[in-house]
């Protein structure tokens, strides 16, 4: 079925009975040219491009619970292409450009909102590494722009722009940043890739995989065995669990980050903010919550769950530059597991292990990456060689000294 305004305006005058499942429930096949373990994002969109750019017919989504139960659930919403280092600035870019069309070739409404990104600077030398990563980001072909004081107050005129400690003194916008439902792109990706043949099975955990004279040959689920010629993996914040039964020990740490909605407000946020002091970064939803967040718990934990220090710490960002949003009610919080690799960028590569392939440590970078995340690991899978812009989302980096490393604090996972 292929969605349309024409189709709403016949389903609503005859009753909304010709509605059919989003995807279908099928049973595991004995054999897979493909496995993709993880329905989130990464994995949902991993199989839609193997099956619609790189033809691929054969292919499996295996999800040890719901789609979109995980971390593309578990988010704040935002996508944007604002960065730095060349390792990283092209891929972004390429996940933004992929964005921007991703309703027409999904034919689905993923309520992709180019809304704009303010990072706000608040001294001198924050507008001199911003003006830098501007730059880079206009010479990797993205957009950029610097904005004084007053330009700021234009928009945002409700900021705390006098703070004795942290005065806004601009920011660095990127207009086509924005917002998606995080929702809508788990089962935009889980519909187009079933209307393409690809098999999506929930509540099938993978236990283990089959490894004969140092080849996959295929995973045992909560199903059974399932065999494969290659398998995937994009399991977020469960990788180091997940390829423990591969006998891998990656350099990945899983910690929780928050996310926090408000009650329902008026419109008072145009686009999103972060504050450039503090971490906390807000944007507001079309039911009217104020959706933000900040650090990631500072301890090891795989619970879906945070703590109040953290609660405290966000909060107390966003009283810094919004007081007003003080009087506002918590309506709900949440947590997901951050799968924080040492050099807080990810890692998109083949194992040691034929057949074998892994997509994970994508740190705070996960949600507004999903559809270049699927692509080049779809690439990376079809062909076995790199997409040209995920070249330097190698294991060895780690071990030759070539880290991605955009915040510049070394190899501490808990402060990425």
């Amino acid at each position: 079925m292929r969605y349309s305004g024409f189709r709403i305006i016949k389903e609503a005058l005859t009753g909304h009975r010709g509605w059919g499942p989003a995807w279908r429930e099928p049973e595991p096949k004995a054999h897979y040219d493909i496995i993709v373990i993880g329905g989130g994002g990464h994995g949902l969109a991993t199989a839609h491009y193997l099956a619609s750019v790189y033809q691929q017919k054969s292919v499996a989504v295996l999800e040890k619970g719901w789609i979109g139960g995980g971390n593309v659930g578990r988010n704040t919403t935002i996508i944007r292409s604002n960065y730095l280092l060349d390792g990283n600035e092209p891929f972004y870019e390429f996940s933004l450009k992929l964005w921007e069309g991703l309703e027409q070739d999904l034919n689905y409404n993923a309520m992709v909102s180019q809304r704009g990104i303010i990072n706000l600077i608040h001294s001198d030398a924050q507008r001199d590494a911003f003006t830098r990563r501007g730059n880079a980001m206009i010479l990797n072909g993205a957009d950029a722009e610097l904005l004084d004081e007053a330009a700021v107050r234009r928009e945002y005129p409700y900021l705390n722009f006098r703070d004795a400690r942290f005065p806004i003194k601009g920011g660095l916008a990127q207009r086509r940043g924005g917002t998606v439902r995080h929702d809508a792109v788990a089962w935009g990706f889980a519909r187009a890739a079933d209307s393409r043949g690809v098999d999506i099975i929930q509540n099938c955990e993978v236990t283990g995989f089959r490894i004969q004279d140092g080849t996959c040959t295929g995973v045992e689920t909560s199903r059974g065995f399932i065999g494969a010629t290659k398998v995937g993996c994009a399991v977020a914040g469960s990788s180091g669990r997940l390829m423990a039964h591969a006998d891998m020990r990656l350099p990945i740490e899983s910690h929780v980050l928050q996310a926090f909605v408000s009650e329902g407000l008026k419109p008072i946020l145009p686009g999103v903010i972060t504050f450039g002091a503090g971490h906390f970064y807000v944007s507001q939803s079309d039911k009217g919550g104020l959706v933000f967040g900040g650090d990631i718990d500072g301890y090891n934990s795989y619970a879906q769950r945070g703590n109040l220090p953290v609660v405290e710490d966000v909060c107390e960002g966003g009283m810094a530059i919004m007081p007003m949003i003080g009087r506002a009610r918590l309506l709900r919080m949440w947590g997901g597991i951050m799968d924080m690799s040492m050099d807080g960028s990810p890692i998109i590569d083949r194992t040691h292990i034929d057949g074998l392939y892994f997509n994970g440590g994508w740190c705070y970078g996960g949600f507004k990456a999903t559809p270049a995340s699927g692509y080049t690991f779809a690439h990376l899978l079809a062909t076995d060689t790199p997409h040209h812009v995920a070249t330097a989302y190698r294991f060895d980096r780690f071990r030759t000294g070539h880290m991605i490393d955009e915040k510049g604090v070394g190899n501490q996972p808990n402060l990425h």
